[in-house]
């Protein structure tokens, strides 16, 4: 696997750690979950800095929020109870149609 490909999987897990502290934060009143949202996003958004080195950033945005977007719905329903119903989960399935056509069939990747 590409090395941009490895940064932009740990930029999405980074973001996804920092959105759930942001949860546990409770609106940055908590002191060590709201350190663990600013030292999240600026892994983050370094690695995102290195994946612009050889991706368009429509692209990387896309896939970065769009796999950050369905792990927090999923990680909202296991941790925080948060209810998903049939619309919700259909549009997260066709997040993940919208980022598998991009990697699969766009020559825009930088595969």
């Amino acid at each position: 696997m590409p090395l941009h490909y490895v940064y932009l999987i740990l930029a999405v897990a980074a973001e996804t750690i920092g959105t759930t502290a942001l949860q546990a934060s409770q609106q940055f009143t908590r002191l060590w979950p709201s350190v663990l949202v600013v030292i999240s996003y600026a892994v983050s958004f370094y690695l995102l800095a290195q994946v612009l080195r050889l991706m368009p950033v429509g692209i990387v945005y896309a896939i970065w929020s769009g796999l950050g977007i369905v792990f927090i719905a999923a990680i909202g329903f296991v941790a925080f109870g948060q209810k998903l119903d049939a619309p919700a989960l259909l549009g997260l399935g066709l997040i993940i149609a919208g980022i598998l056509v991009i990697n699969l069939f766009s020559s825009s990747t930088g595969h």
